[in-house]
């Protein structure tokens, strides 16, 4: 299993906007990597659809979205146009085809020892492949999160933690519980005090004395 805090595996894989060297294709930008167990799955159309309708949300966090499924990418070719018809958004980011398992296998989506290819295999075969992967610029992970087929993945909460991610990257601080962009955030234990002064000389609330609740008033708010 993949851990957070770990180097994204590399792998090189055709996709629907062309072959892509991940590592490269990285370069620079944060990234969302989701999976799929197979074409033409009906959850797994809205997700698309979902994702493609939330796309200039990513692009304005400078996030970068990929897909995978593991099938050929002329069925994803085939699959997109289901998508358009049926969600009424028309697929815009790159799909990749995963059709030796070897990057769900590298990735822990599926047992290593997993044989043959993707070739007769069923949704069921392959439900462990539903899981969303958040990678930072350094090319570490930074989140993943694994769905059963039968629960839609909510991308708003994706978004979320994105927000999350990118803000505590930054300031020093850590989000509560139900956070949302532009709401108070934590100081994180790695602050002393007087390093807190500088870096938050508006102050902050003290409920207890593990808890230092502050605003950032230069932290933009998301829609």
């Amino acid at each position: 299993m993949l851990q957070i805090g770990q180097i994204a595996p590399d792998f090189t894989a055709e996709t629907t906007q062309g072959k892509i060297h991940f590592h490269e294709w990285i370069e620079g930008s944060w990234a969302v990597l989701f999976s799929h167990p197979k074409d033409f799955t009906p959850v797994c159309t809205t997700e698309l659809g979902s994702v493609a309708r939330l796309k200039g949300e990513f692009d304005k966090r400078g996030v970068k979205v990929i897909g995978l499924s593991i099938d050929p990418v002329a069925d994803h070719l085939r699959w997109e146009k289901d998508i358009e018809e049926t969600q009424g958004a028309a697929v815009n980011f790159p799909m990749i085809g995963d059709t030796d398992l070897s990057i769900a296998k590298a990735w822990g989506m599926l047992p290593a020892a997993t044989p043959g290819s993707s070739a007769g295999r069923t949704p069921a075969d392959n439900q462990t492949v539903r899981t969303v992967f958040v990678i930072a610029p350094d090319k570490t992970i930074k989140l993943q999160l694994a769905y059963p087929m039968t629960t839609g993945r909510n991308f708003d909460e994706i978004l979320r933690v994105i927000d999350s991610l990118q803000l505590t990257a930054k300031f020093k601080v850590a989000t509560p519980a139900d956070w949302k962009a532009g709401g108070d955030v934590i100081i994180t234990g790695a602050v002393s005090d007087e390093e807190a002064k500088t870096r938050f000389p508006q102050g902050w609330r003290t409920p207890k004395p593990y808890m230092r609740i502050v605003k950032l008033p230069d932290a933009p708010k998301q829609n």
